[in-house]
């Protein structure tokens, strides 16, 4: 759990002050809640967010990890909340989990209305730099070879990461191993232990092992090269018609009126020039920010997209 502790400016707490005497939004602290252990790629632009808006809105943001069940656990909380001052940052699994579950706790279209995409950004997929696994055709030749052998580590059962790995077995007519853990950060440790073969992983997670030599990247899962590893293949140059994108997303409980949510998307709108859109930048994602209906539309798209996918290899919902 972190709280934003820089110090607030002055006319801003004035006017926040003034707005909690009226008893406007918010009058008492905001938790964001993270559905993922600490250490994923969240936790940057879940941080500098609580930041800058307890400076704007002149209350304490909170980053707190719920995490379980492939993010189910964190998602079910938010959705039962009966207050206005608790959020949802979530990864793109919110698109991913009905695939998974006959019974989520929640309806993702109405329990949990949408604030904001975060961020936009490709997949990995890593290996150890010393494996034997050379380049994306290696891996592909050997995941025919021996079936179900080629494991890939991931934060979760569910998780998009998952369903990414998922999606490269029905779409290249493989067998793949699936390994979760319980984050992203333990999958990685995974992986440098040699205890799997590879991870599927937002670029953030890995980019410092990769530039370091620990890593090898294999291909990313956007249809277009990264900038940041232009050398890297994308898995569509082997894979036709294969494309990810790893995106996190901020909720809102279903108590949420609209007019938080408008104030919530004003109080955010200055960071996507700032400080956070280059640092995310630098680290291969996109900063969206861009309201609730692109991340509205993309939950609708996705989820009957992953549905498919879960038919397709196999998967039977719990």
């Amino acid at each position: 759990m972190r709280i934003a502790r820089r110090p607030l400016l002055a006319a801003p707490f004035i006017l926040a002050g003034a707005a909690r005497a009226q008893g406007s939004w918010p009058n008492r602290p905001v938790r964001f809640i993270s559905p993922f252990a600490p250490g994923g790629p969240q936790d940057l632009p879940g941080r500098f967010i609580c930041d800058h808006l307890a400076q704007q809105l002149g209350q304490p943001f909170i980053l707190e990890s719920r995490a379980g069940a492939g993010g189910a656990v964190g998602m079910q909380y938010v959705a039962g909340a009966t207050d206005q001052h608790t959020l949802l940052l979530t990864s793109s699994a919110i698109a991913t989990l009905p695939s998974m579950r006959r019974e989520l706790g929640f309806d993702p279209f109405t329990d949990l209305p949408a604030v904001s995409l975060v961020t936009e950004s490709p997949l990995t997929i890593t290996t150890r730099a010393n494996g034997g696994l050379a380049d994306f055709p290696a891996l592909l030749a050997k995941a025919k070879a021996e079936p179900g052998k080629v494991s890939f580590a991931t934060s979760g059962i569910g998780s998009a990461t998952h369903f990414a790995g998922e999606l490269l077995a029905v779409k290249a007519g493989v067998r793949l191993l699936h390994v979760p853990y319980r984050g992203a950060s333990v999958a990685l440790n995974a992986l440098l232990a040699g205890d799997v073969d590879l991870v599927i992983g937002d670029i953030s997670i890995v980019l410092e092992q990769i530039r370091a030599g620990t890593l090898r990247a294999l291909a990313t899962s956007l249809p277009a090269r990264t900038t940041l590893l232009p050398q890297v293949p994308t898995v569509a140059e082997f894979v036709p018609d294969y494309a990810v994108p790893f995106w996190i997303g901020l909720f809102a409980a279903r108590a949420t009126p609209p007019a938080v949510l408008a104030q919530l998307n004003t109080a955010m709108a200055p960071l996507r020039q700032g400080e956070l859109a280059q640092r995310m930048a630098a680290l291969g994602a996109t900063l969206r920010l861009d309201g609730p209906a692109p991340l509205a539309a993309r939950l609708r798209q996705e989820v009957p997209q992953w549905q498919q996918v879960a038919a397709a290899a196999g998967i039977v919902p719990e």
